[in-house]
């Protein structure tokens, strides 16, 4: 039988222990869904592992094939320039295909509503809430535009309104984007952060929805999360695969 490839989970780092934490927690999940799938974990900054040291421990190890997949929901500047430039520097003898990041997908989506009902929402209130899908922002115009873009998809499952809000980077804020849905008539306001794991900009959504009626958690280890992740290895090793016959 043809050895999969390990997957290589790319993680920005943070120096807030919460977020190495829930990244960690995160790959249990994946570890759980495909018990026969090998999953390393690097970091761009702050942790450890780092990526390159991974790199260079399978190598050592006599691995070949990688999947490196960057733990992203945008394509931004990240996947575009740092990660690429870190797997160029790559132990030579390692084949790596880099997969797509995580969003958009529809299963993001249930993701988020997952949260938002943990928070206290019920399907029965969506008709009469307004939501705030705050991510943690970008100057990248690419990563702007699936923000808005996945806003007016989601309120097309029956929100009472959906608007996109940004911690850095870009505007609206959280809390301008609360007012806003509370001027526009909303019985209640939720606010849903589009980011996978605690830290410096979660934390300021989080104050940024000190007036709405609910705050949802990060998407962290939602099953869905870990399922997008999944997908995105197989359909970046697939062609890999293919290419060999198998």
């Amino acid at each position: 039988m043809r050895t999969k490839p390990v997957l290589l989970v790319i993680a920005h780092g943070s120096r807030d222990p919460r977020h190495a934490a829930t990244v960690h927690a995160l790959m249990r999940r994946v570890r759980s869904l495909r018990p026969g799938l090998r999953v390393e974990t690097g970091f761009l900054d702050f942790n450890i592992p780092s990526v390159h040291g991974v790199l260079e421990s399978l190598a050592a190890e006599g691995v070949r094939d990688v999947v490196a997949l960057p733990l992203l929901l945008t394509r931004a500047f990240h996947a575009k320039a740092d990660i690429p430039a870190v797997l160029r520097d790559a132990p030579p003898q390692l084949r790596i295909r880099q997969a797509e990041v995580l969003g958009p997908s529809p299963l993001l989506l249930s993701a988020l509503e997952r949260r938002l009902y943990e928070a206290g929402l019920t399907p029965a209130d969506k008709a009469s809430t307004g939501v705030v899908l705050a991510s943690a922002g970008s100057s990248d115009p690419e990563a702007i535009a699936v923000i808005a873009d996945l806003a007016r998809e989601w309120r097309h499952t029956g929100w009472y309104a959906v608007r996109p809000a940004f911690a850095s980077a870009s505007l609206p804020r959280t809390e301008e984007a609360v007012r806003e849905l509370r001027e526009l008539g909303c019985a209640r306001v939720a606010v849903a952060p589009y980011v996978l794991a605690p830290g410096f900009l979660p934390d300021r959504i989080a104050r940024g929805a000190a007036e709405a009626d609910v705050l949802a958690e990060v998407l962290g280890p939602a099953p869905e999360v870990a399922r997008v992740l999944l997908e995105r290895y197989d359909a970046a090793r697939t062609p890999a695969l293919a290419a060999v016959g198998a």
